[in-house]
């Protein structure tokens, strides 16, 4: 009886501690901290034109949608777009879908548009075709939207600690959450980033990659010398809000 009462125990501590690894967002930081060079323009300008070699980029203009069943089209992208409507979420282009249908009612917006230059190609034909971002025409039913401005996202080089961060409350844009999470022993595991968009993850201010709920792997590595026994901070940016504000710790890789 004895035994069976322990071997229960230890099963009960097992899963306090899995459970522990839940980590809650408790913070946010606006994407407007992050902003670089910005460059007003009648059209849209690729990265190249920037200066803007890798990383993100936001393109925005004053819109007049006429219509409740509206349709926005890139004539180039390179290579992932996040859209919003003022703070509204629409949806995402990329080079293989260069439209979208917009779920507003008919008036006046702001058109915020979040790109992504995953990369650039190093070999084959179209190493001279190797233009990043927005270019090309943009309209909405054939109407071209001019007068943008464009904003470089310094994501990947910020400094964390020039971040100002506030008590977690629903964003709708892009922005940085932080959350914490206390650790008895720090071993090798891996983050669960399930439900989550597109973004950047740091844990305890060292930067370990980027996620996309495209990919068949779910999961962050993460090695032990990274983490610390007590108080953990994990920082992510999400370009895509899925309205997530979790995420967790695994000692197995997580695939979809």
């Amino acid at each position: 009886m004895m035994k069976n009462l322990l071997i229960i125990l230890s099963l009960l501590l097992v899963v306090e501690t899995v459970s522990a690894q839940e980590i809650v967002m408790q913070e946010t930081a606006l994407s407007d901290q992050v902003f670089g060079n910005q460059v007003e323009s009648d059209e849209p300008l690729p990265m190249n034109d920037l200066d803007i070699e890798f990383g993100y980029a936001l393109y925005q203009a004053d819109i007049n949608v006429e219509s409740d069943e509206a349709i926005l089209e890139v004539e180039n992208i390179r290579d992932y777009a996040v859209v919003y409507l003022d703070e509204e979420l629409q949806g995402v282009v990329n080079d293989n879908n260069k439209t979208l249908a917009l779920n507003v009612d008919s008036g006046k917006y702001s058109l915020r548009i979040y790109v992504e230059n995953i990369g650039r190609i190093t070999y084959g034909p179209e190493i001279l075709d190797n233009s990043k971002g927005l270019f090309g025409d943009i309209n909405i039913d054939g109407e071209s939207i001019d007068n943008w401005i464009i904003t470089e996202l310094k994501i990947r080089n910020v400094d964390l600690g020039d971040l100002n961060f506030s008590e977690q409350k629903e964003v709708n844009l892009p922005c940085f959450h932080k959350g914490y999470v206390e650790l008895d022993e720090p071993k090798d595991m891996y983050l669960d980033i399930s439900g989550w968009g597109m973004g950047e993850v740091w844990i305890n201010a060292q930067y370990q990659g980027s996620y996309w709920e495209e990919e068949k792997q779910q999961s962050i590595q993460v090695p032990a010398s990274v983490l610390k026994k007590g108080k953990n901070e994990l920082i992510v940016f999400e370009l895509k809000n899925n309205k997530q504000n979790t995420m967790r710790f695994s000692e197995e890789p997580i695939f979809k």
